[in-house]
């Protein structure tokens, strides 16, 4: 079992990371959010996302700032399944989601945070990242294929690339899927056991798992590094994928409610006018 985490007023404080931190002291069966039993937290997972959808048209409404979701986390950790459930009843107009897999002979050609300037959100939008531009400082150290300085500096050019998004408007919020090796375990021997799951896994998904101490410290120095007030991380205790959900979707909307987002202004122009 991890420790506990702190109690506070702010409920996230005690899953923000600030400065070096063990994920070891995150305990993934936590559910630090859960009131009451499983059709109560759906219900509340239901008016979450029913509230999110509200918030969201504010935001795509005023034309102006931007929220960008980023979603890392090991094979499993529930990527796929927070965004179909969170994002349950928001409507499609302003959400935009992108995929990050492994970079493209195009892509390997470029610096390593090319491909993520033409997925940025716009103007209004609420941008989803499944996977990131931190796969850059997880994959290639874990594998040996840059070093400790690189990664330093491949860290540094993320601040700085956020600090650009942050300063021109973007709210940027970071969840690690903090999941078990055992839960993880289960997860994928359900995708080899169901038919319909098959073309969810892959061989290689195996060969990363071998690596689970060293994505762990991977991810504990790529988070610290990166964590910033204005574009903090999160760890998202995952092993239940209920609680996963209804968590960030309090963060989402806790997010958007501290925007003071302003309703839209009314139209003069459609005063007293009568549709024949």
């Amino acid at each position: 079992m991890g420790k506990a985490r702190a109690k506070s007023d702010d409920p996230f404080k005690g899953y923000r990371v600030k400065g070096k931190f063990k994920l070891r002291d995150f305990d993934p069966e936590a559910t630090p959010f859960a009131r009451g039993d499983e059709a109560a937290q759906r219900t509340r997972l239901d008016a979450l996302a029913t509230e999110l959808d509200a918030l969201q048209d504010r935001l795509h409404a005023g034309g102006e700032r931007k929220l960008l979701l980023v979603l890392q986390g090991m094979d499993t950790s529930g990527k796929d399944g927070t965004i179909r459930w969170v994002f349950s009843k928001t409507s499609p107009l302003g959400v935009r989601v992108a995929a990050f897999k492994a970079p493209t002979e195009e892509e390997r050609a470029r610096d390593f945070l090319w491909r993520c300037h033409s997925v940025v959100p716009r103007a209004g939008e609420l941008m989803v990242w499944n996977r990131s531009h931190y796969e850059d400082v997880l994959v290639p150290p874990v594998n040996g294929w840059i070093d400790k300085d690189e990664t330093t500096r491949r860290c540094e050019q993320i601040n700085a690339f956020e600090s650009l998004l942050t300063d021109t408007g973007t709210q940027i919020v970071k969840c690690f899927l903090h999941i078990s090796p055992d839960e993880q375990k289960k997860r994928l021997q359900a995708r080899v056991d169901d038919p319909a799951k098959h073309w969810k896994f892959s061989m290689g998904d195996l060969e990363v798992r071998k690596q689970w101490p060293q994505y762990m410290r991977a991810y504990e120095r790529a988070l610290a590094a990166t964590s910033s007030a204005a574009a903090p991380w999160y760890v998202i205790p995952a092993n239940d994928k209920l609680h996963r959900n209804l968590m960030i979707a309090e963060l989402l909307v806790l997010t958007l409610r501290n925007m003071k987002l302003a309703p839209p202004k009314p139209n003069p122009a459609l005063t007293g006018l009568r549709v024949e």
